[in-house]
């Protein structure tokens, strides 16, 4: 964690138990201890839990970093007690308004010390049992979630053979580091939009900037959980949203088109914490370069090994007169996927051949059966420009045939070229918020003409295992540090049609 971080941190713990000081000190002398002890940050909690008779550890949680700022409300409530306070009005004031809740409590004329032996005496209501407890499971909840791990389930096929659809994750958020959220003011326990309200769960009203504590980079291989780059901006409809992204529509209608075309509505801005969550499989770091030849990634000119559940298509042509179907497939331990995107197992126009989806293994055991013929990698080498990245006439690249692409590294500086440009226009325009552009053969950057850029972030590229059914970034590009969330770690339930009982706690590799 940089330095400058960890002194914010400390800083507003600091403020927290200070700023309410100029009505703890009346209070003080009230319950018999001199003023000045309420004007010491964190001293005057430790004497609050002395008067409170409280444990007096708690003063010790205070500087845990971001836990300690929810140690602090739970001292002042104790302290408002033995004051006679005891509504829940007038403790959540305690709790998040005692900057200004305690000079009030102090002035008020009948605010008497009643001590915490009358404390012990007062019974809380049943249904006020209910609420603190609630109150505390979502305070606990909400920082497990936001700093330790979540859970995430798999929503489509692009990660098959090694996630299948309606896995349900743990993803460490201590791998690479808690990230702060951006939008602190939301709705705990959902995502971007409220079930049933269909609205957004947040308020940008407060906005943080990008921070990471304790940060460390996914590694090569690491499956990874991250905010779609892409997704800033979504048409929210059933069907759209990252499924269909609006800078595809943009590219192909133009933006004045779809900004006024009323089934393209209603568009939606997230902020980058708030965009839908994606998980692919790390296959480029910063710094890297990368490049795909007949569908084999090659990373800095040496041939990457596919992860082990990894598949792809291949041209399976059975024997004369014989035939093959999923059922016999399915025998022979060959797992058959169907989902919205289509099937594993797709017969061809030409008999007796057909398009199946296999890893390694399941290719080996195909391979032995004696209704088979030949085996042979199905290729997609066609370019598209309107669908892969960086969508223009110069990279004539496809799903199999992809690259080089240098992957950005923070520090490192880019030569700016006519070519490269499309590659890496959004990053620096978006991504490290400058304004960018090529005018007339000559770049301006902030209104100045330059001929080089030095990135302020790493990049990744990310990509599905099942690698011809992934849309990942050979479609929309680089993935910011930024956008990272965490590491998927363990598959702790798995459903169809009823539980997947091989793959509960299994670890992702």
């Amino acid at each position: 964690m940089p330095l400058q971080h960890l002194f914010i941190i400390y800083l507003i713990g600091t403020l927290l138990v200070f700023l309410p000081s100029f009505g703890l000190a009346k209070l003080f002398v009230k319950a018999g201890a001199p003023a000045w002890k309420a004007y010491v940050p964190f001293y005057n909690t430790w004497v609050m839990q002395e008067i409170a008779q409280r444990p007096k550890h708690w003063v010790f949680w205070q500087f845990i970093p971001v836990v300690g700022w929810f140690i602090t409300p739970g001292i002042f409530i104790e302290f408002a007690k033995v004051f006679g306070v005891f509504s829940l009005r007038q403790h959540t004031m305690a709790s998040l308004l005692g900057f200004a809740y305690f000079p009030w409590l102090a002035n008020k004329k009948d605010t008497r010390f009643i001590g915490p032996e009358a404390v012990k005496k007062y019974k809380k209501s049943g249904w006020r049992e209910w609420v603190d407890a609630a109150i505390f499971a979502i305070v606990a909840a909400t920082l497990i979630r936001t700093f330790i791990f979540e859970a995430y389930t798999i929503p489509s096929g692009s990660m098959e053979k090694t996630l299948l659809v309606r896995d349900f994750l743990f993803v460490s958020k201590l791998s690479y580091g808690p990230r702060i959220p951006n939008t602190p003011l939301s709705v705990p326990f959902v995502h971007n939009y409220l079930p049933v309200l269909d609205t957004k769960s947040y308020s940008e009203a407060i906005k943080l900037p990008y921070t990471r504590w304790f940060g460390s980079s996914p590694k090569r291989g690491d499956v990874v959980v991250f905010n779609f780059p892409a997704g800033d901006t979504v048409i929210h409809k059933t069907g759209f949203e990252s499924a269909r992204p609006y800078y595809g529509f943009v590219r192909q209608m133009g933006r004045e088109n779809v900004l006024n075309n009323d089934d393209l509505k209603p568009i939606v801005v997230h902020p980058v914490d708030k965009t839908d969550n994606y998980i692919k499989r790390c296959i480029a770091v910063a710094g890297d370069s990368l490049q795909i030849i007949n569908g084999v990634v090659i990373i800095n000119k040496i041939e990457q090994q596919a992860p082990p559940q990894s598949d792809r298509n291949y041209t399976v042509t059975a024997k004369p007169r014989r035939y093959l179907d999923k059922e016999y497939l399915q025998e022979l331990g060959i797992l058959i996927n169907e989902s919205e995107n289509g099937s594993d197992f797709q017969p061809t126009n030409t008999p007796s051949q057909y398009i199946i989806n296999l890893t390694q293994k399941e290719k080996a055991i195909l391979e032995k059966s004696e209704f088979v013929q030949s085996i042979e990698p199905y290729y997609v080498n066609i370019p598209n420009p309107a669908e892969y990245f960086p969508y223009d006439t110069l990279h004539k690249w496809s799903i199999d045939q992809y690259g080089p692409v240098w992957i950005p590294k923070k520090g490192a500086v880019l030569k700016l070229t006519a070519q490269d440009y499309p590659i890496y226009e959004r990053a620096i325009r978006v991504y490290e918020k400058n304004d960018f552009e090529m005018r007339d053969g000559k770049f301006i950057l902030d209104g100045k003409e330059v001929t080089e850029y030095t990135f302020k972030m790493d990049y990744y590229w990310m990509m599905g295992d099942n690698r011809q059914g992934s849309q990942d970034s050979r479609y929309w590009g680089f993935v910011p540090e930024d956008r990272i969330v965490g590491k998927a770690w363990m598959i702790w339930f798995s459903w169809d049609g009823g539980p997947r009982w091989k793959r509960l706690f299994n670890i992702v590799k």
